[in-house]
């Protein structure tokens, strides 16, 4: 959809039945305008497709496509923009040429300027999005593409999307191309320049190093405030950490404004709750219940200041969405430091868990049980290396299944329904909440770990979320 037609049209009344455009609607006044109001209470905007002939709407466009599994991706994304995000549809173009020398053949899936009169004054949009279909993890050669896109827009943000996972960046134009900088979210459409400054500043995404520093200095907090031995303060940093997890995966979930794992949430919290604390913690439980990580009776032993404290070094960084590769490698080392140098408990180096691993070359559908699994180091490899594998192979049949329809006499409409039974099966194979799925079954049915010290079995628990999950197995 061309920018210029795009303008047009946002201008224009919609034509009257009789095809003349309709004449605008005289004022109302007291209770009429009261009802009025009422009933323009802002509509939901959903997705709307013609099953009978393998068709998707697209709003921005106006008009009905054939759904292949890249315009599912797309369409099925824009609601999440104006229902949740708060954009018009006037401050969105849909498969738009992205400006700069060059980029005649670059469209980005969305652009989305910061307001309706922006993108009227033919200004750069604020926001490019991104979607992926063609494989099920997103590669780095596709964060590049929408890092490319957004510089040649002169977007100070973009998204990049598909059915697996969603990412949200900052371009730093004080930075070379190349430079990646992935962010919490992208602002809300009334957003204010104040909020967009606090929402880069927020929270970000941790540095393999800064974690490991972090929790190590979360540790000595709880040890130098509450003198517990480093044992006892281990416990009590897992359950903080737990906590934080839990609150970003709803964060996430909802994509709503309120954090409350921050210092100042505590604080307004306590002045309402006799004890903040407490209640986040036994939300945790009751998040984690079947994973028989916690004791139904089991409370936060610190004080409210140093909760505070701990919350206040972690609130700015962003747990969930950090990459399970940095995440994990730091709390192994965290977990190293703390446990060999103070507790005297040594793990097996990773590098050796490496070599073991590999040598032994697992497959789908092979069982691994380690009866004395400490931080959980070779079921971690198992299954992130059986992963890897199922991902690919999912790649793989994608591919060859798309190969194979080319040269076929098919209608557009009927290629557009075959990759889309393709694509569903896809992934439903890959969805580890599904049961019988290939990555549940490899999470749930073929990584077993018992520890005889409950704390490393919950640390093994710990660690295995970090990397991604498979933990329900460990005792």
């Amino acid at each position: 959809m061309a920018k210029n037609s795009a303008k047009t049209q946002s201008k224009q009344q919609p034509p009257a039945a009789n095809g003349r455009r309709a004449a605008p609607a005289k004022s109302q006044s007291g209770s009429a305008a009261k009802a009025s109001a009422a009933a323009a209470a802002p509509v939901q905007l959903a997705v709307k497709r013609d099953e009978a002939k393998g068709l998707i709407w697209s709003h921005v466009r106006g008009k009905w496509l054939v759904e292949t599994p890249e315009e599912t991706i797309r369409q099925t994304y824009l609601p999440i923009l104006v229902n949740e995000y708060g954009f018009k549809i006037e401050q969105i173009a849909e498969e738009e040429s992205v400006v700069g020398r060059g980029s005649a053949g670059a469209r980005a899936d969305f652009l989305i300027w910061r307001t309706i009169q922006d993108r009227t004054d033919d200004k750069p949009a604020f926001i490019v999005i991104e979607c992926k279909s063609d494989n099920v993890t997103i590669r780095q050669e596709d964060y590049s593409q929408g890092e490319n896109y957004a510089r040649r827009e002169g977007a100070a943000f973009f998204v990049t999307h598909n059915s697996r996972e969603t990412k949200y960046w900052r371009v730093r134009t004080d930075k070379r191309p190349g430079y990646l900088e992935e962010i919490e979210n992208i602002p809300h459409a009334d957003a204010s320049d104040a909020e967009i400054e606090k929402l880069l500043n927020r929270l970000k995404t941790f540095k393999e190093d800064e974690f490991a520093d972090l929790l190590h200095s979360c540790h000595n907090v709880i040890r130098n405030r509450e003198h517990l031995d480093p044992a006892a303060a281990f416990d009590e940093i897992a359950k903080v950490l737990f906590m934080k997890v839990t609150i970003e995966r709803r964060l996430r979930a909802g994509r709503v404004r309120s954090n409350l794992f921050t210092a100042d949430s505590l604080d307004e919290d306590r002045r309402r709750f006799s004890n903040p604390v407490e209640n986040l913690f036994e939300e945790t439980k009751r998040e984690y219940a079947d994973d028989n990580i916690f004791d139904g009776d089991e409370k936060i032993n610190l004080k409210f200041d140093t909760v505070r404290e701990i919350v206040r070094l972690l609130e700015r960084y962003n747990l969930s969405d950090t990459s399970e590769d940095v995440k994990g490698i730091a709390f192994e080392r965290f977990l190293g430091r703390t446990f060999r140098g103070e507790i005297g408990q040594f793990f097996t180096p990773r590098s050796i868990v490496e070599f073991m691993i590999r040598m032994v070359d697992p497959q789908e559908g092979e069982i691994i049980c380690d009866p004395a699994s400490g931080s959980g180091g070779f079921l971690i490899r198992f299954f992130e290396i059986v992963r890897e594998k199922v991902l690919r192979d999912v790649d793989r049949e994608y591919a060859e299944f798309v190969a194979s329809l080319e040269g076929k006499k098919l209608s557009e409409a009927k290629r557009a329904e075959l990759l889309r039974e393709k694509d569903e099966q896809r992934r439903a194979a890959i969805d580890q909440h599904s049961e019988d799925s290939r990555l549940w079954k490899l999470a749930n049915r073929c990584i077993y770990g018992c520890d005889a010290n409950d704390r490393m079995a919950r640390t093994s628990k710990m660690n295995m979320i970090m990397h991604g999950d498979g933990h329900g197995g460990v005792h």
